[in-house]
């Protein structure tokens, strides 16, 4: 499998600075990040944002595959990473994501679908990455 990169420009100090962010793919280039958007409310992007959208897509990827083998492929599959970024004394930390997930799944009963979703939380790279998070939640909700 290849290895995927992404890369950080960042100018200045904290409050003030700037930042860059690039994807290897192209698809973000030079988008910015700063201390606003990070910490309090700003127009930009911030890492928590990537890694919630990092950890729901990889999650959606995951489940859809799971119910694919259990002859129940989704209609559609809609995931919001929600990401906490909590102050402390030894610095900001991660300390909760929560995975919101609506589902569409014909021929597939609720409770079968809230296991697949509970294993593909557990396996998927993204989620097995974040292991040191405090707490990891899904909210399930199947349309």
């Amino acid at each position: 499998m290849p290895t995927r990169n992404a890369t950080a420009h960042w100018s200045g100090g904290l409050k003030t600075g700037k930042g860059k962010l690039t994807l290897q793919s192209g698809v973000l280039k030079d988008a910015g990040y700063d201390y606003k958007s990070r910490f309090e409310e700003g127009p930009l992007t911030n890492p928590e944002e990537l890694i919630g959208a990092a950890h729901a897509g990889c999650f959606a990827m995951f489940l859809s595959s799971l119910l694919e083998g259990n002859s129940t492929p989704a209609t559609n599959l809609e995931v919001k990473g929600d990401v906490t970024l909590t102050p402390g004394e030894a610095g900001p930390t991660i300390t909760k994501i929560v995975l919101h997930l609506v589902g569409e799944v014909p021929n597939i009963t609720k409770d079968k679908f809230e296991e697949l979703a509970k294993d593909a939380k557990a396996k998927c790279p993204i989620s097995k990455a974040l292991a040191s998070v405090p707490s990891v939640e899904l909210d399930i909700n199947l349309k």
